[in-house]
C-alpha cells in the first residue's frame, strides 16, 4: 500500500511539473484596433442642370434601331444614318458630397433605360426608346472630393430610335451610385 502511495505521490508531483512547464512557457502580445467611419456619402443631380437631353429626332428612312450620342458635355456627336437630329441637348450634373480628399467610385444602377411615350400611342407603332451606353466626364469613373468634400460629374449617353416610332415625347431615367473606393 505504502508502494501505492508513493507512485501516485510521484505522478502527481510530476503533473504539476508538467502543468507548471507549460504554464510558464504561455506568452501573449496585443495589436492595435482602430476603425474609421466615414462621411455619409450623398449624390444629387443638380435640379438646374438634370436632364439628359437627345433633342428632336425625326425618322428619315430608318430600316432597323439606330443610334445618336449625347457626349458628357452635353453635345451630340452623332446622328444614325436616316435620322433628322436637331433641338436643343444636354448632358445633367451630379453632385457627389462626402469626406474631403477621398476617392469616390461612380457606377450606374442599369446599363440600359427604357423611355416610354408620354400619351395615346397609334397602332402598330413603337412606344419605346432604349437610353444604353452611359458614360460619365470622370477619368475611370472616379471623382475626388477636394478638401470641403465636393465633387461633380456629368453624364452622356447612347439613344436608340426604332422604325416605326411612334411620335412625341418619350421619358425615362438614369441612376448613378457612388461608393467610397
Amino acid at each position: 500500500m505504502t508502494s501505492i502511495i508513493r507512485n501516485a505521490a510521484v505522478g502527481v508531483a510530476l503533473a504539476s511539473l508538467a502543468i507548471g512547464s507549460a504554464a510558464s512557457a504561455a506568452t501573449s502580445d496585443s495589436a492595435d484596433v482602430t476603425a474609421e467611419i466615414l462621411t455619409a456619402l450623398s449624390v444629387d443631380v443638380d435640379p438646374t442642370d438634370d436632364t439628359l437631353d437627345f433633342g428632336t429626332i425625326a425618322d428619315g428612312g430608318i430600316t432597323g434601331p439606330t443610334d445618336l450620342v449625347v457626349d458628357t458635355t452635353g453635345t451630340r456627336t452623332s446622328c444614325g444614318t436616316n435620322l433628322v437630329c436637331a433641338g436643343t441637348t444636354d448632358a445633367p450634373t451630379f453632385n457627389v458630397t462626402g469626406l474631403g480628399g477621398t476617392l469616390v467610385d461612380v457606377s450606374f444602377v442599369n446599363a440600359t433605360e427604357t423611355l416610354n411615350h408620354v400619351g395615346v400611342v397609334p397602332v402598330g407603332l413603337a412606344s419605346t426608346l432604349t437610353a444604353s451606353t452611359f458614360a460619365t466626364s470622370l477619368a475611370g469613373n472616379q471623382v475626388t472630393l477636394d478638401a470641403a468634400g465636393l465633387g461633380s460629374f456629368t453624364v452622356g449617353g447612347t439613344l436608340t430610335v426604332y422604325p416605326l416610332q411612334a411620335p412625341g415625347v418619350y421619358t425615362g431615367s438614369l441612376t448613378v451610385q457612388v461608393a467610397y473606393n
